[in-house]
């Protein structure tokens, strides 16, 4: 049997955790010593799309831990490093799979873990109800390939499809990820600066476009525009991104960056559309939607230290 670590369960890695522990060796790598207590003592429950119950084993102590054949990373792209670091001599054997948004957590993986990385995408989407309970909304697949610079078989990537599609999710293996990643990072990225703005679930405003002042508008231009970056940088969409955005706004989910905000978290707009931006500046492509909705969520970052401030000089 597989032995598979989960770096990272939230929405995403629960949903992997949970499918993946019905047919291997599962552990959870969490962050708090309370998520691991309660998903030892009370399992893993998916509702939802899929309905079932499972035992796995979590926690949030390296030391705990021996050699693994592969591994999801699932936390936040911001949070990569830091998670990865304590437990990337654990995959000197294996390889390690990024699920995560955006672009530049492969390069992260592959500096600190040294081993096999595989590029991941994933379109599935989840609610996390409480630490061991996970709600499954979007069920599609997981698209992945070799990252390129640590010359990755495909056999191996094939081997790790293989796997997730046994545990009932869904995945693709594909020799070249770049054009699956691209499609779930313009689509991404899109979705999210203008949740993140607007404080909208991704729901039917965003496919909207009967009036002129309908939100459908304002996402098929950054689309298009994200289209267009790259389509000049040579990449060929594996999916049309209007297209998946228009299957996204029928459920009403709210995306990552919408709960950071709310909670006033560092989002990923640096992995998302802070990288289109740059890779269509370094490429001299036009790309003033992505660019300005990047740096208007940065600012919206800032004015929480900014209020912060003014409220302590207040006092």
């Amino acid at each position: 049997m597989k032995r598979v670590c989960i770096i990272g369960c939230g929405s995403i890695g629960s949903l992997y955790a949970a499918h993946l522990a019905r047919v291997a060796e599962v552990w959870a790598f969490v962050r708090r010593a309370d998520h691991a207590t309660a998903l030892n003592e009370q399992g893993l429950r998916v509702s939802g799309t899929h309905e079932f119950h499972v035992r796995l084993r979590a926690t949030n102590d390296p030391s705990a831990l021996t050699q693994f054949d592969f591994g999801i990373v699932a936390c936040k792209a911001t949070q990569t490093r830091e998670a990865l670091t304590r437990v990337a001599h654990l995959f000197k054997n294996g390889a390690i799979l990024s699920s995560q948004n955006g672009l530049g957590s492969e390069e992260v993986i592959a500096e600190i873990a040294q081993t096999s990385v595989m590029r991941g995408t994933t379109f599935m989407s989840g609610t996390r109800v409480t630490d061991t309970h996970v709600r499954y909304e979007l069920d599609t697949a997981t698209w992945m390939g070799p990252f390129e610079p640590t010359k990755t078989p495909f056999a191996l990537v094939q081997d790790v499809a293989d796997l997730i599609n046994s545990s009932g999710l869904k995945a693709v293996a594909l020799e070249d990820a770049r054009p699956a990643q691209w499609s779930k990072l313009i689509f991404n990225s899109s979705v999210n600066a203008v949740a993140a703005l607007t404080e909208l679930p991704h729901s039917f405003h965003f496919a909207e476009e009967k009036e002129f002042g309908d939100l459908g508008h304002l996402l098929h231009a950054l689309i298009e525009e994200g289209k267009a970056v790259a389509s000049g940088l040579g990449v060929k969409l594996y999916e049309d991104p209007w297209e998946m955005n228009k299957v996204g706004a029928q459920t009403d989910h709210p995306p990552s960056m919408l709960y950071d905000v709310r909670h006033k978290l560092e989002t990923e707009v640096d992995f998302l559309g802070g990288a289109i931006a740059r890779e269509a500046q370094g490429a001299g492509i036009p790309a003033p939607l992505h660019t300005a909705l990047y740096r208007l969520v940065k600012a919206k970052e800032t004015s929480w230290t900014y209020q912060d401030r003014e409220k302590a000089a207040a006092k």
